[in-house]
């Protein structure tokens, strides 16, 4: 009986967790507001070139990608069905999730960045 509550009080815990999380990301999906490109994670990047290589063309390159953010700055975005916490991050002048996002657990937590964002990423990982 004590493990059925224990179980309860965990599912309870992330069920939460992911209300908190989707709710942070419609606040920064709302806002409009564009973020600084604070990079993302040396693991990240090494992850992710790796997969392009195996199926070439799939994505926007990974280098090219990073540019964009760079010039652009990020926005935060919701997948089709948001209740699911499928939240991305995209170049501020781009729409395509399939081929221009990262999952926020990607981006850098290092330097100046604001608040929220840092906090979107913690919640992410």
């Amino acid at each position: 009986m004590k493990e059925d509550l224990s179980q309860n009080n965990i599912e309870d815990k992330k069920s939460t967790d992911e209300q908190g999380k989707t709710a942070l990301a419609l606040e920064l999906f709302e806002s409009g507001e564009v973020f600084a490109f604070p990079g993302i994670k040396p693991e990240s990047y090494t992850k992710i070139k790796a997969e392009q290589e195996e199926i070439p063309g799939y994505s926007t390159p990974i280098d090219e990608l990073l540019k964009r953010f760079q010039n652009e700055g990020l926005k935060v975005v919701l997948g089709k069905n948001p209740g699911t916490g499928n939240i991305y991050v995209l170049p501020q002048g781009s729409d395509d999730i399939e081929n221009d996002s990262f999952f926020p657990r990607h981006l850098s937590t290092e330097g100046d960045i604001d608040e929220r964002l840092l906090k979107l990423i913690g919640m992410n990982k």
